[in-house]
């Protein structure tokens, strides 16, 4: 999995419990997500069309950083399939924790919102990767 997005939990992020607001860590998963998934696609047209479930493992304090990892995991016509982790990392010792995992499922659409096929060079491009990727595990 490769870093995608780093942010800071702020007084502003932090619910009722003195921890990282559910929907906040959400949203960043999702605009992390989304934002990998236009890069790899080539265009910004991607939308979000599932998650997965997701389950909080470890509370996240004001001041701690948040490192959100992502990986491409499938590829069909018009979507792409997003494994993402995040990780609570402490600034003092480097040492991170996993905070939650998931997976996310964008969509390709046009301008008025209808499902369009992913750029075939992308799609050829992923088939090469997952081929690399078999090669080296055999």
């Amino acid at each position: 999995m490769e870093l995608i997005s780093t942010k800071v939990c702020k007084k502003g992020d932090i619910g009722v419990h003195n921890n990282l607001f559910g929907g906040t860590m959400l949203s960043w998963v999702d605009e992390a997500g989304g934002a990998m998934a236009a890069q790899y696609c080539f265009t910004p047209l991607m939308v979000t069309l599932k998650m997965d479930e997701v389950t909080f493992l470890a509370p996240v304090k004001v001041n701690n950083l948040i490192k959100i990892y992502g990986e491409v995991i499938t590829m069909g016509n018009s979507t792409i399939t997003i494994s993402l982790e995040v990780r609570r990392c402490s600034v003092y010792t480097h040492e991170e924790h996993l905070v939650l995992s998931t997976r996310v499922l964008f969509c390709r659409i046009d301008e008025d919102g209808s499902a369009i096929p992913i750029a075939k060079h992308v799609r050829l491009h992923f088939d090469k990767e997952q081929e690399s990727k078999q090669i080296k595990s055999a």
